[in-house]
């Protein structure tokens, strides 16, 4: 496993990136919302699929993080300067907290889920997975967590596609709120 901060330094491609997050307690929803906003980067990054070729991180483009508390997963939805959904990048984590200097984390427990444009779902990295178990990197505990959690997400929020894109518009939108309320003060 691996301690991922949510300011996306491993991105090394972005040469320049603004970032705003804040915690949302509110009756829908309770966790770490964030909006990056990609200035510059050094290359886009564009991602095959299907065929297809979709660009993920790119001048202009946004990227909304959605960790609810809790819960086991962070979902990063990549859009494109006109706030378009691209693709959808879910993590399956093992645990969550806030470092010291304020900046939220996770730990990646390797298995993804990547919801495409079109509203496929891919599971991804489950070699990564079966490699961690087999090596004890991981637990059987924390296997069977991930498989579940990703499971979970499947037959729930994943499983009606409009669902899905409302619970990311009203995420926007509360951090779109949150953002022009700051710039007034």
């Amino acid at each position: 496993m691996y301690k991922c901060r949510l300011v996306y330094d491993e991105w090394k491609c972005i040469k320049e990136k603004n970032i705003i997050g804040i915690n949302v307690n509110n009756a829908e929803y309770n966790g770490y919302l964030g909006l990056i906003r990609i200035g510059q980067v050094q290359e886009k990054q564009v991602w095959k699929y299907n065929g297809c070729e979709i660009t993920v991180c790119d001048n202009g483009y946004k990227w909304l993080t959605i960790m609810p508390s809790n819960e086991f997963y962070c979902i990063t939805v990549m859009m494109d300067k006109n706030y378009q959904i691209c693709v959808c990048y879910i993590d399956i984590i093992d645990s969550q907290g806030v470092d010291i200097d304020g900046v939220p984390y996770y730990y990646d427990i390797y298995l993804d889920l990547i919801v495409f444009p079109d509203g496929k779902i891919v599971v991804d990295d489950m070699d990564e997975l079966e490699e961690a178990l087999e090596k004890s990197i991981i637990s059987k505990i924390q296997y069977d967590k991930a498989l579940s959690n990703a499971k979970r997400l499947q037959n729930e929020l994943l499983a009606d596609e409009d669902i899905f894109l409302e619970f990311i518009r009203k995420r926007l939108s509360e951090i779109k709120d949150i953002e022009i309320n700051t710039k007034k003060k």
